[in-house]
């Protein structure tokens, strides 16, 4: 009885090492998946981040600014087109349950041939996360001053257009924010190396070239035209003036 459970569990263990060797071996194409506007976002936002922290480190507060202002616009423009973009673009593609997130987690460890594309569920709130965050520090930025004597290189463009009180706590959420912040860019990037070395995916390339190597037979996502991605842009950079300027 033993011996007869033993090669019951060592059969099934084969079929499924079996399998897994199979769909690593599958024939692959390659698919273009991430339109230009995602990818642009994607490099831009990369660089305005970099920059934002930089000149906050070296007291550089007009471009500080500038950098914020960008950022707002193009999250602004990355929540719009998370509606009226690309099929891989929008939440609804890739906002799962939490439970989804939480399998895709679990099954990390094995390899298999990848067939995403856009987002697993878990990435997917990962960029909901990232996304929320520079949202926050954006528009807690706007408000906040960075000195006791207020001096107008170091406060934000809308500090003096509220109370002193909503403008220091404006100040303490733009720090807090900035931490966790880059924690989670950190993830983010330690997520993009494991799945790599571990899993044997690519995420990197095709956010630079727009295609991805997926098995046969693979759907491509339909992806929107970049004049949409232009209007909406349009629209965003146009709502932050606007609300600075009538604040």
């Amino acid at each position: 009885m033993l011996l007869s459970v033993l090669s019951l569990a060592c059969n099934k263990a084969n079929r499924a090492s079996h399998n897994r060797q199979v769909n690593m071996s599958a024939p692959t194409t390659r698919i273009r998946i991430w339109d230009r506007p995602v990818r642009l976002f994607h490099w831009t936002l990369i660089l305005l981040v970099a920059l934002s922290f930089a000149s906050a480190k070296s007291g550089a507060w007009g471009l500080h600014y500038v950098s914020g202002y960008a950022i707002l616009t193009l999250v602004l423009f990355r929540i719009l087109w998370g509606f009226f973009g690309s099929e891989n673009a929008r939440f609804a593609h890739f906002l799962k349950s939490p439970l989804a997130a939480l399998r895709q987690v679990a099954r990390f460890p094995r390899r298999e041939a990848d067939r995403e594309t856009g987002h697993n569920p878990a990435g997917g709130w990962m960029v909901a996360l990232l996304l929320a965050l520079l949202l926050a520090q954006a528009l807690s930025g706007l408000f906040a001053n960075h000195d006791p004597g207020f001096r107008y290189s170091q406060h934000g463009p809308l500090a003096f257009s509220v109370s002193t009180a909503m403008s220091e706590t404006a100040s303490i959420l733009h720090l807090a924010v900035q931490h966790y912040l880059l924690a989670s860019i950190a993830l983010h990037v330690l997520a993009i190396m494991l799945y790599k070395l571990v899993k044997g995916h690519e995420l990197v390339m095709p956010m630079l070239t727009g295609e991805k190597l997926l098995t046969e037979g693979t759907k491509p996502p339909r992806l929107a035209p970049g004049r949409i991605a232009l209007g909406l842009l349009v629209i965003a950079g146009a709502a932050v003036f606007l609300f600075i300027r009538f604040f």
